[in-house]
């Protein structure tokens, strides 16, 4: 006659709630969970901050006269979006609990925003390298740049102030579908330019220690930015159409984790530790005031 093995009752609730498809809702409606991730996020985004803080003090202190740079406006623009980020996860509670909902979507899409302004800055030096190295105008790039962005704003202002006046679920839907093209819109930048950028450094005759770096870079970021941008549109395309993918809401923590660490903080850590160089001394064709 076989002998039944004894468990402890302790061992197989672990398993039952670990083999069960509900575990997933219990730790995202967990608020020891929830306040975990939230302020994980926060920590995570405060760090970012002050690292482009303290990059843009140094680059400060090295090249004082040269004014606001591309380069001071990229690291002053990075502090400004973690630092909010930090801000709106550390009052979490405060934040989802908000009314009308408009304003939750507002605190968390403001951020988005600035943060495709701020890498797609980096598009905009990227392709005045390029049109400059194959004698192209350049005039028109910023005007480009500043009249998508406001664009970008002045679109997403509209929704939201027709979501104040009438929360339509199309609208949301509509908004959800607006900020996956502004995400794919960065995604081709930087393939674009990055890839045209890289593919001209690689055919550089002249083999040189510095051409190198500046492949590793443009290559690197490139990859980084195109990758976030990709993750961000498909995102906000599934969570349009799928509202277990909402990120707009507090009990789905461990998604908000996932999502904003592959999406901004951890691209934005690697972009700042790649381009942590400081700027030459004495003025270069690629460092430039902003006029």
């Amino acid at each position: 006659m076989p002998v039944a093995i004894p468990s402890s009752l302790s061992s197989m609730k672990m398993i039952d709630l670990w083999s069960s498809a509900d575990w997933w809702e219990s730790i995202n409606e967990s608020r020891k969970w929830q306040d975990g991730l939230f302020f994980a996020l926060s920590a995570s985004y405060g760090l970012v901050s002050a690292i482009a803080l303290i990059q843009l003090i140094r680059i400060e202190l090295r090249v004082p006269e040269y004014g606001w740079t591309t380069q001071k406006v990229f690291h002053l623009m990075n502090f400004i979006v973690n630092g909010v980020r930090a801000i709106v996860f550390g009052f979490h509670l405060q934040v989802f609990a908000l009314h009308p909902k408009v304003f939750i979507w507002m605190l968390l899409e403001v951020p988005g925003l600035l943060f495709f302004s701020t890498y797609t800055l980096l598009v905009l030096f990227w392709a005045e390298i390029y049109h400059q190295a194959k004698s192209l105008p350049t005039d028109k790039l910023r005007i480009v740049y500043v009249s998508v962005n406001a664009g970008v704003y002045l679109i997403q202002g509209c929704l939201w102030i027709y979501l104040w006046f009438d929360d339509s679920s199309m609208v949301r839907f509509l908004g959800k579908i607006f900020v996956a093209v502004v995400s794919l819109m960065a995604a081709i930048g930087f393939l674009t330019y990055g890839g045209r950028l890289f593919v001209m450094l690689r055919r550089f005759p002249i083999e040189s220690k510095g051409r190198q770096k500046k492949l590793h870079e443009v290559g690197s970021v490139t990859g980084i930015c195109f990758t976030c941008f990709l993750i961000r549109c498909f995102v906000d395309v599934l969570s349009a159409f799928d509202s277990q993918a909402s990120l707009d809401v507090l009990d789905h923590p461990v998604l908000n984790f996932i999502f904003y660490m592959l999406v901004e903080i951890l691209p934005s850590a690697l972009v700042l530790y790649i381009l942590r160089k400081l700027p030459p001394k004495r003025v270069s064709a690629q460092y430039h005031p902003i006029r």
